[in-house]
């Protein structure tokens, strides 16, 4: 059977360094995903909170690896997980005038959920979420300075 994992990639006009920054700093991670408690930074814990501004965490994890600008591993998990930790990494590369940016979500065996019906909800999510990060980039890039 295939490892149940989720992978995704998108092509961004923007840097890597300019992705990366909305990858780990907690003002531009609001932005596109949840607000972070913490930068993302080697070996920091971090919680990421709910978008309501009431602060209440809704995933948290480790950072495990950051090689900036270019590979991020985390851990992650929420309460739908039951605290089971899933793998988040993410990849960048220089790609013409942007970034080539690359999720592999992994580590989903022995939740104590429903695997299939978990990689299909967490894949809706990083569609949507996608697309926000998306439309950040193109807002910045078009803001005046």
């Amino acid at each position: 059977m295939t490892e149940a994992r989720i992978e995704k990639s998108l092509f961004l006009k923007a840097s890597p360094e300019r992705v990366w920054d909305f990858l780990t700093r907690p003002e531009l991670l609001a932005r596109w995903f949840h607000p972070s408690d913490t930068e993302l930074v080697p070996g920091a814990a971090y919680a990421l909170l709910s978008n309501n501004g009431g602060g209440t965490k809704v995933c948290w994890g480790d950072v495990l690896e950051a090689e900036p600008p270019t590979r991020l591993v985390y851990s992650f998990t929420h309460q739908w997980l039951e605290g089971h930790k899933t793998r988040v990494e993410w990849t960048l590369a220089p790609v013409a005038n942007g970034t080539l940016l690359k999720l592999v979500h992994d580590g989903f065996e022995g939740a104590k959920t429903d695997i299939f019906e978990s990689l299909c909800d967490h894949d809706a999510g990083w569609d949507e979420h996608f697309g926000n990060l998306r439309e950040c980039l193109v807002e910045t890039e078009t803001a005046p300075a």
